[in-house]
């Protein structure tokens, strides 16, 4: 009988799956966090901050983990993965530190996510088959 291993190659979709676990089963301790220790200490505005990162990480981290089943989808994955960090993390540190300049940075973070959602669907468009 031949056994597979599905984890012993390095490809880049092995990496698109780890990344897409990390941030979606990271969202989870954020939003546990959230939704119990911070909700006493979060007005509603920064509790909702904070609720929108967990969101978008997590919707993110799935996305990531779909990717890892296509080839060719590894610069669309890579803006995925960094507009995540980016846009989740500033919205989660405006929540922390009420620092509002911080909104400043989550549009950035925005865009990129916008850029790997264009460039997926312009893969998917011109291959026919895959991005």
């Amino acid at each position: 009988m031949v056994q597979t291993r599905p984890f012993a190659d390095r490809s880049p979709g092995r990496t698109r799956l780890a990344a897409g676990a990390a941030l979606a089963g990271l969202a989870v301790a954020p939003g546990a966090f959230g939704a119990h220790a911070l909700k006493a200490r979060l007005g509603a505005e920064a509790l909702g901050w904070w609720q929108t990162a967990v969101q978008y990480q997590m919707w993110h981290g799935l996305a990531l983990l779909a990717l890892s089943r296509i080839e060719g989808a590894g610069r669309p994955a890579a803006l995925l993965a960094a507009g995540t960090v980016v846009f989740s993390g500033s919205l989660y540190a405006m929540a922390l530190t009420g620092a509002r300049w911080l909104g400043a940075v989550t549009p950035l973070g925005g865009l990129v996510l916008l850029a790997g959602w264009a460039l997926l669907a312009a893969r998917a468009l011109r291959s026919g088959n895959s991005p």
